[in-house]
């Protein structure tokens, strides 16, 4: 437990060129020709990213993944190889396509599923901060954007799903909860993809094996027969991936005897909650599928994850009887042989460094929002070459925040800011911060208290707030930092006129597992991100930020 592969090749500041989009080939998967020589580490993308969903275009491959209450939603990225990802944007990213104002926390965004038909990209997802059968779908012929305003289709439950059939049907399908017309399973109807109109009535297809919480379905075609892939479970501990097939994409689906054909439940293997499946075909015939999985932190026996459920690979295998299964049965590991199409033989751990010097027009893909951002809270032109952020009333335990963050997405980082923060309101506050939710943080920060500046260290976790530094310090900038190991954050300060050696004003150690989704009750993962705030009213003076950086693995220090 705490072993830390480093995430393979992920790009997140979007700045390389992207690989032309090419004709779609298949094979049925009888005529595979494994050509597997090299090795790659899972995940393939570390921290929060859940629900992965994948499509293939020609050797391109594109993925999304969920977004919960955080703006912009649904990153899409970009792969030749399945393994070295690259972020190329947002699928939504415009107000008037994602409002998430007064959305609960964990809510939002849930599992989207992507889909290549005809020259255009589909994203279809869930806004469970409108509830439950609160679908909608974008498209795009270019998968960087823009992408178009959302089509509405209504329908029972969460986890929407398309699939474009060869005569040129398109069904819509969904999960469906208890008080659906048969409980809980696998509901579908047929629509017009153009408008969102149904074309059916929707029908029930599957209740899965009995597991808790059947959802997640994709729909699929393989040598003519119709496969249905759910998860089952819940998304945790007992989470698993089943299927299973029928002649008609109506039914009657027959689950696979292999049931269930992914699952790490009672394993003793460091990798937990494998689910929420999705496969591809490659152009050499095999089969691949992208899935969640979460690491857990063991402490005094007891595991707890805080990065969040992150997306792992790995191979679909179909026996002589024409049932998949997912790595032959066998568990999900670290370090495993990668796709005939991997470009890059697996190394050893290497550092992951994101510096953003805010020297460009807009802020780098790799940031978020919670919730709606206002852009009167933050601008990149006030004071060149610095981020500004201008608190508003609300704090970090407040829904609506001054806050810009982004993926803690390794065990092993260092998260640090220079900041040049002179509050002249009492009150007023600025720093850096862990943040899981509202109830679950850790942050250090600059305020004026009693008419002085000052430093101060807080943790907020569930009811209980707790300030372990609180000193006076004179005016000039400080260098703000978060060192993380998998089982504890260490908060620190220092004087940014100082070297990098030098010793830190103080180091609080505060937990990892304090901020887990066992604890916490997310289905997101932590955020290391920047703030301000008045604390009950607007602020009078802005905070800059010179700089912000981010260092992975064996790196940090």
């Amino acid at each position: 437990m705490g072993t830390d592969p480093p995430g393979v090749g992920l790009s997140l500041f979007g700045d390389e060129a992207r690989a032309p989009v090419m004709g779609w080939g298949r094979r049925p998967p009888h005529l595979w020709i494994m050509a597997i020589a090299m090795r790659f580490r899972n995940p393939v993308i570390s921290g929060f990213y859940p629900d992965p969903s994948v499509c293939r275009v020609g050797g391109d491959f594109y993925l999304v993944t969920s977004t919960f209450e955080y703006f912009p939603g649904v990153p899409i990225f970009h792969s030749r190889d399945l393994v070295h990802w690259r972020q190329l944007g947002h699928c939504l990213s415009r107000k008037s396509q994602l409002e998430l104002r007064g959305c609960p926390t964990s809510k939002g965004i849930y599992a989207p599923t992507l889909r290549y038909h005809d020259g255009v990209f589909y994203m279809i997802t869930t806004h469970m901060g409108r509830g439950y059968g609160a679908h909608f779908y974008v498209t795009a012929a270019d998968p960087s954007g823009p992408w178009s305003e959302p089509v509405w289709v209504e329908q029972y439950g969460i986890d929407p799903s398309l699939f474009f059939d060869d005569d040129g049907r398109v069904y819509f399908t969904t999960n469906g909860k208890a008080d659906a017309p048969n409980g809980l399973g696998i509901y579908q109807s047929e629509i017009d993809v153009k408008s969102g109109r149904k074309l059916t009535a929707i029908q029930f297809l599957w209740a899965g094996t009995g597991g808790m919480a059947p959802e997640g379905p994709h729909l699929y075609k393989v040598n003519g027969s119709y496969y249905l892939l759910i998860s089952e479970g819940g998304t945790s501990y007992g989470h698993m991936v089943t299927v299973a097939r029928s002649q008609s994409p109506w039914g009657p689906f027959e689950p696979a005897p292999n049931n269930p054909i992914l699952s790490h439940r009672s394993l003793g293997s460091p990798i937990h909650a494998t689910g929420h499946a999705d496969w591809v075909e490659l152009e050499d015939g095999s089969f691949w599928a992208v899935f969640l999985g979460i690491r857990p932190v063991s402490v005094a026996g007891a595991g707890a994850h805080h990065l969040g459920r992150e997306t792992f690979l790995g191979p679909v295998t179909w026996g002589a009887d024409g049932w998949p299964s997912v790595n032959s049965g066998e568990p999900i590991s670290f370090e495993m042989e990668g796709p005939s199409c991997l470009q890059t033989e697996l190394e050893g751990p290497s550092p992951s460094v994101l510096r953003d010097p805010f020297d460009t027009s807009e802020l780098a893909l790799v940031w978020n929002f919670v919730r709606d951002p206002e852009d009167t809270r933050y601008s990149l032109a006030e004071r060149p070459s610095h981020l500004r952020l201008w608190g508003n009333a609300d704090s970090l335990s407040e829904p609506a925040p001054a806050f810009i963050g982004q993926r803690q997405r390794h065990l092993n980082s260092q998260f640090s800011a220079k900041l040049d923060f002179e509050p002249t309101q009492e009150a007023e506050e600025a720093g850096i911060t862990v943040r899981m939710s509202e109830a679950h943080h850790y942050e250090v920060a600059v305020m004026r208290s009693a008419g002085e500046k000052r430093l101060v260290v807080r943790k907020v976790v569930g009811s209980l707030r707790v300030i372990a530094v609180d000193l006076a310090v004179p005016a000039g900038p400080l260098l703000l930092k978060l060192r993380s190991n998998p089982t504890h954050y260490f908060i620190e300060a220092m004087p940014a006129q100082s070297g990098s050696t030098d010793t830190p004003l103080f180091s609080v150690a505060a937990e990892t597992r304090f901020l887990s989704s066992e604890i916490a009750g997310t289905f997101t993962g932590v955020y290391l991100g920047l703030y301000a705030t008045g604390n009950g009213r607007p602020a009078k003076s802005p905070a800059d930020f010179d700089w912000a950086e981010y260092v992975g693995d064996s790196a940090a220090t």
